[in-house]
């Protein structure tokens, strides 16, 4: 068995490990070993902005995951993909920055997490953000993430953001600025028509430095303790299980799913659970894996009277062509569309502070991601509830590092998640009636127009929704007895181990997940540097 020594031991390269491996080699004297069970980001779908659609079900870079029956969705399984490769899920996922809204943060300080403010979390969105376009005071410029604005807008979308503004929506040019309400062109990590993932931005430039050591296909299998106090970390590699000791801290940064689970399978959890399973107990701790939240959408598809979507492009040979030429040369064109072309942040009632339910226009269609697209003209609108109330958990199945989690999410568990998809249904109905979006739809497809009744739409979104992919809220900060982490995400109980990732949300930001991460990335390194260093 080697021992590797480090400083710093961070378990887990996606959208949050990069970043607090990469700042924590900034300093020379410091060593810093990242751990990663994916293999390197050489998959060339990765960078390619649509390549999503490639990576979403790709076992080699994709966890691949699925939920347990979950009685909110008619007892369905749902799929759950999470990144495997260097960048996390940043490097499969729909490429939108969305920070959320500042009322978000401001709940989090609420909870009694000092320092979680949006005050106090402003500065680390700006120091990860590189800019490219407009902006104010509110954003970063000189950042290693790439900002960048969607350079081409479409007849259908540009329609989508008319019909919006026909019905009371106001127009955003910048829904990461001071407000978020209103409808406007999503923005994305992405530069010169590449994704710009956490390993491209922050990792790739720091492996350069000899004090950072990035071992990938490293399963890691639990933290290693001296009594209370985290020491250390094994992983296996190519089958042979190595050891790497941390002198000064571990830093578990391995997602919403993986985070928990690597505290229960290194003993820390709640403490019946893991000896059922005949682990030993390191400390009692109820919380991990609890408060498990997720963004739940459904979603509208439309026959389109026009053969201009990226579903006609696909079914032509000589169209997708084009297309590769286009990008190969330009770097523009079809090739460079993300998860969603329009925002729509709205509120499905007027006395809300904030906006509740959010929008997704995409220009393309299908009935699952993973299965292709339709065979028709067609394109999508998503609709997702911001603030889901549900709460379900992750358990672990067995003591085997290599078995995946049982995931509960407890999909629309309450009424008013519920009532709040059902009203953002009709509100997605109700843009799709002015005339302006209305003269390219032929017909809708999904949910059909069979489907009227609130009744109705419910039993279709439990049907055919699924997960957007936020998942977050297992490993929470905060100072009652369910947390895991405190507001400097410290695990409660024990010494020289943090985590920072979407596990330690308390709750759900009001958006896409991925820019939340990287700034809890960038703060927990702040976090780490500040404490004095602790000898073993």
């Amino acid at each position: 068995m080697e021992a590797i020594e480090a400083d710093y031991v961070v378990i887990g390269a996606g959208s949050a490990g990069c970043v607090v491996a990469a700042r924590l080699s900034e300093d020379p004297s410091c060593r810093v070993v990242l751990l990663e069970a994916g293999g390197r980001d050489r998959n060339p779908w990765i960078h390619i902005p649509l390549g999503y659609g490639k990576t979403i079900a790709d076992p080699s870079v994709n966890w691949c995951y699925e939920t347990e029956p979950d009685p909110g969705v008619n007892g369905r399984r749902v799929f759950w993909p999470r990144g495997k490769v260097l960048g996390g899920s940043s490097s499969i996922n729909g490429l939108l920055y969305v920070r959320g809204q500042n009322e978000d943060f401001d709940h989090w300080r609420q909870l009694g997490n000092a320092g979680w403010s949006a005050a106090d979390i402003l500065p680390y969105f700006k120091r990860s953000e590189g800019r490219i376009g407009p902006g104010g005071e509110l954003r970063g410029r000189d950042g290693p993430l790439a900002v960048s604005d969607i350079g081409e807008h479409g007849p259908i979308a540009e329609a989508y953001v008319q019909s919006a503004e026909e019905i009371g929506i106001p127009r955003n040019a910048d829904y990461n600025g001071a407000v978020q309400e209103g409808v406007g062109y999503y923005q994305v990590t992405a530069r010169n028509g590449r994704r710009c993932s956490a390993a491209v931005a922050f990792l790739r430039p720091a492996m350069k430095r000899p004090n950072l050591r990035v071992i990938t296909n490293a399963l890691a299998e639990r933290v290693l303790f001296a009594g209370t106090r985290a020491v250390g970390a094994s992983f296996s590699q190519d089958g042979t299980r190595q050891t790497v000791r941390a002198t000064r801290e571990v830093v578990l940064c391995g997602g919403a799913v993986n985070s928990p689970q690597l505290l229960m399978l290194s003993g820390i959890g709640p403490a019946e659970h893991l000896r059922d399973l005949g682990i030993e107990v390191v400390y009692d701790l109820p919380g991990v894996g609890r408060n498990l939240q997720d963004h739940y959408q459904t979603r509208f598809a439309y026959r389109c009277r026009y053969p201009i979507t990226v579903n006609d492009i696909m079914a032509s040979r000589l169209r997708m062509l084009r297309m590769g030429l286009q990008y190969l040369l330009f770097r523009t064109g079809p090739l460079t569309i993300s998860a969603g072309e329009v925002a729509i942040f709205a509120r499905t009632r007027p006395e809300l502070a904030t906006p509740d339910i959010q929008f997704h226009y995409i220009g393309f269609s299908s009935d699952r991601p993973a299965e292709g697209l339709h065979k028709f003209s067609g394109f999508t609108q998503n609709v997702c509830q911001l603030r889901p109330e549900s709460r379900g958990m992750i358990e672990l199945k067995s003591a085997d590092p290599r078995a995946a989690p049982a995931i509960h999410p407890n999909y629309l568990a309450t009424e008013l998640d519920r009532w709040t998809l059902v009203e953002g249904l009709k509100l997605g109905r109700r843009l799709a009636e002015r005339p302006a979006l209305a003269h390219f739809i032929e017909s809708e497809y999904l949910p059909g127009e069979q489907v009227r009744t609130d009744d109705e739409l419910l039993d279709y979104a439990r049907q055919y929704g699924g997960t957007i992919y936020h998942p977050c809220g297992t490993c929470k900060m905060g100072p009652d007895p369910m947390a895991v982490v405190d507001d400097r995400l410290r695990v409660h109980g024990l010494s020289g181990l943090r985590v920072a990732d979407a596990s330690i949300m308390p709750t759900l930001v009001s958006g896409n997940t991925n820019a939340a991460c990287i700034m809890i990335g960038e703060k927990c390194a702040d976090l780490v540097r500040e404490a004095a260093p602790l000898a073993v």
